[in-house]
């Protein structure tokens, strides 16, 4: 996105990539963007040599804006949660080392919703690009609070599984055209 360094204006929880530890970047860190995607960012912290995931709600410590800044609300429609909406809520997810979705990528495995009638719980199976990969937990809370905030949904449920184990051959044409794979 960006080769020239920007300084955190402000002390941040980032998340350590692969390994998906939080922890503290200072004020006045060094950091170059990767990748702003989904409402979080991928950065390079040159003085760690590694890469960081940052939260949409640090945004101004990088002297962004917040993509949900702005951004229309839930939908409030009535009726019934759809498929439709919760595909397109996980397309929204990122893994923070490859720039297309976790549904393009192949990562999703299961969708299924029940309706009740006080709403609509979600389940989600999804597995990662290699196995103990630390981000997981990270990718499928975010994925949890996306479709969480769809109106209507009331339970979401989103659990990591290995079986079948990922392959590139489960991406999308628009994630293999994405990648320069197709």
């Amino acid at each position: 996105m960006s080769d020239s360094a920007i300084v955190l204006k402000r002390e941040i929880t980032a998340t350590r990539i692969p390994q998906g530890e939080a922890l503290t970047l200072p004020q006045g860190t060094p950091v170059i963007i990767t990748q702003a995607l989904g409402g979080s960012f991928t950065v390079v912290v040159p003085s760690e040599a590694g890469l960081y995931r940052i939260d949409a709600e640090y945004a101004d410590a990088l002297g962004k804006k917040d993509p949900a800044d702005g951004a229309s609300a839930p939908s409030t429609m009535s009726g019934p949660v759809s498929e439709e909406q919760v595909w397109e809520a996980l397309k929204t997810c990122y893994d923070p080392e490859i720039p297309v979705n976790i549904v393009d990528l192949g990562l999703v495995y299961k969708l299924d919703i029940e309706q009740t009638a006080d709403g609509a719980k979600v389940a989600v199976q999804m597995t990662l690009t290699a196995p103990g990969c630390g981000m997981g937990p990270v990718i499928a809370r975010e994925a949890q609070q996306k479709i969480s905030q769809l109106s209507g949904v009331t339970d979401a449920d989103v659990q990591v599984v290995w079986d079948p184990p990922w392959s590139p051959d489960k991406i999308s044409e628009a994630g293999k055209k994405k990648l320069g794979m197709g």
